[in-house]
């Protein structure tokens, strides 16, 4: 199966899209769903099946609301460092790894429970 990750990301003007995920092949547009189908299509021949897990990234157990603000301020300065050839700061980088890798943890706690709930 393979598998295929949605992000929500900012486009060039800074308006909110989607980038679909999948191996060397991805997508950007400006829903989830649009990103999704033209990933599919770039994908083409080699059979695409797949589990969707569509997340609401509201605040919960796993991840808080303090966690998704500082995340996302961090990933703003990033962008901007980024655009401008320089880095984050070494403490503001540790910061946004150490963010990235609890979300992850989240993620993957979360799809626990999700398969604890369907589970027979």
């Amino acid at each position: 199966m393979t598998t295929v990750v949605i992000l929500p990301i900012s486009d060039a003007s800074g308006e909110k899209c989607y980038q679909a995920i999948a191996g060397d092949k991805s997508s950007v547009c400006k829903t989830a769903g649009q990103a999704l189908d033209a990933l599919t299509a770039e994908l083409g021949k080699t059979g695409f099946s797949a589990l969707l897990v569509i997340q609401s990234f509201r605040p919960d157990q796993f991840f808080s609301a303090e966690q998704q603000k500082r995340l996302s301020e961090l990933m703003s300065l990033w962008h901007t460092a980024r655009d401008k050839g320089q880095e984050l700061s070494f403490e503001e980088q540790a910061e946004l790894d150490s963010l990235v890798d609890a979300e992850l943890k989240a993620s993957t706690a979360r799809t626990a429970s999700l398969l604890q709930q369907i589970s027979p």
